[in-house]
């Protein structure tokens, strides 16, 4: 499992030229689903996001987390994080889960999150064509695999 966390001063996804998940301060996460992802790592994925302290203190370091600040988290899925372009010009995909697979871990995550903080949970649309538009802060980007 792959994602790419950027802190956002704010994001926003649109499908078909409609909104469907905006945040003001937070996280966008772009999520990769592996083939062989389980979900004990999606529970250990979850948890380092809520708990990852990127957000500036009051004397500019960065201790608090999403949660510390009230933020948002959009979650966008992107099959593509697991490209390998390896041989030749045109990525393979095929490390990537199939959307049987990564759509359920996908809204797993989403559901995750409503469950186990009170924060603004926003969403882009699985396997749709989106336009992400977000303000990165820093810019402050962590990528996480486990």
């Amino acid at each position: 499992m792959k994602a790419v966390i950027q802190r956002v001063k704010s994001s926003s996804v649109m499908v078909d030229n409609e909104i469907t998940g905006a945040i003001d301060q937070g996280l966008l996460v772009l999520l990769g689903i592996h083939e062989d992802d389980t979900d004990e790592q999606l529970e250990w994925m979850c948890n380092k996001i809520a708990k990852l302290r990127i957000f500036e203190d009051e004397e500019g370091k960065m201790n608090h987390s999403v949660q510390d600040v009230g933020g948002g988290i959009l979650v966008v899925s992107q099959f593509t994080l697991y490209a390998n372009a390896d041989k030749g010009t045109r990525p393979s995909f095929i490390e990537a889960a199939r959307p049987e697979k990564a759509e359920p871990m996908y809204e797993e995550m989403i559901k995750w999150f409503k469950i186990h903080t009170d924060l603004d949970i926003q969403t882009g649309e699985f396997g749709a064509m989106m336009n992400v538009k977000l303000e990165n802060d820093g810019p402050v980007t962590i990528i996480l695999e486990k």
